[in-house]
């Protein structure tokens, strides 16, 4: 509603084009027909209708990119309004104490209990939910200091991917501040947390997508390069609603997209360094967690997997 509104006064600047237009033009064929040499019988039915058609299509083609400007006016500003509003949500709020990623990914009774956040945006209404074990993204916790990064140990960094489980999760939340030390992990970190957040909007939760087992060899295969049909069974989420929104948002939404491959190549980066230093254990974990779900999600409706 706020990109339309933005966009009224560029659409009535469009609409007086095309009327000024019009104007001329029949006025124009006034002054021709007034001025012209009159022959009854020059052309009887037939130059009746190519006079007509010759009126009428002009003015036609006038109005259908008049149409065609007025919401293209649109689209832009549903565009601009679409990227303040993501440029919003990445930017952390130092007020915050959970990121709207968190509440959306959490249970209802969980999300009641929680400390409402004052959020850059409107959050989008979560539906009701049944009572399910609970678990929720990342707390938007504060801006790293470059003098403080650090080599976080594998499991550190595996817990802070799967986010804490709200705000009384200590532990993972001291996980998740030691992992956002690191220069390329808060990009994958944050990457992630838009992604969860984007698709929470639209009623798909990571919590709600529990993916098929995967053998470790498969995930050491997709680390080391392979891909294509020799890690298609990375593509264990097969719930069909969540794909089907996932690919409608991935091929409507540019904003979307383009969060989502931004996600996609960082994850890539992540597991090739990773996934070599973990067990078959840790590998498991790692597979279960709220970024790993993410990354199977749209990795399956990109055709990553085959």
């Amino acid at each position: 509603m706020i990109a339309r509104i933005a966009s009224l006064s560029h659409r009535d600047r469009i609409t007086t084009v095309g009327l000024t237009i019009t104007g001329i033009w029949l006025f124009l064929v006034a002054l021709f027909w007034l001025l012209s040499p009159g022959d009854p019988d020059s052309g009887g039915g037939v130059g009746f209708l190519v006079s007509v058609a010759g009126i009428v299509l002009p003015i036609a083609l006038v109005w259908l990119g008049v149409a065609q400007a007025r919401e293209l006016a649109v689209l832009r500003a549903e565009t601009d309004d679409l990227r303040h509003h993501l440029s919003q949500m990445r930017t952390p709020c130092p007020d915050e104490d959970i990121s709207e990623s968190v509440r959306m990914d959490m249970p209802e009774g969980v999300r009641m209990s929680a400390p409402e956040p004052q959020p850059a945006r409107p959050a989008p209404v979560a539906r009701p939910r049944p009572p399910a074990p609970t678990r929720a993204a990342a707390p938007a916790p504060a801006q790293p200091d470059p003098a403080e990064q650090a080599e976080v140990d594998p499991a550190t960094l595996i817990r802070a991917l799967n986010f804490p489980d709200g705000p009384d999760d200590a532990e993972a939340i001291e996980a998740l501040r030691q992992a956002l030390r690191d220069k390329a992990n808060s990009k994958v970190l944050r990457a992630a947390q838009d992604v969860v957040t984007l698709l929470a909007g639209r009623d798909v939760y990571m919590d709600d997508l529990p993916p098929e087992p995967t053998r470790p060899e498969t995930w050491r295969r997709y680390a080391e390069g392979g891909r294509g049909s020799a890690v298609a069974a990375l593509g264990g989420i097969r719930q069909p609603d969540a794909l089907e929104i996932a690919a409608a948002m991935m091929r409507d939404d540019e904003i979307f997209r383009d969060t989502a491959h931004h996600f996609l190549r960082h994850v890539d980066g992540l597991l090739a360094r990773l996934v070599p230093k973990l067990d078959d254990l840790q590998i498991a974990v790692l597979a279960d967690s709220r970024t790993a779900r993410a990354f199977m999600l749209l990795g399956r409706v990109s055709g990553v997997f085959g």
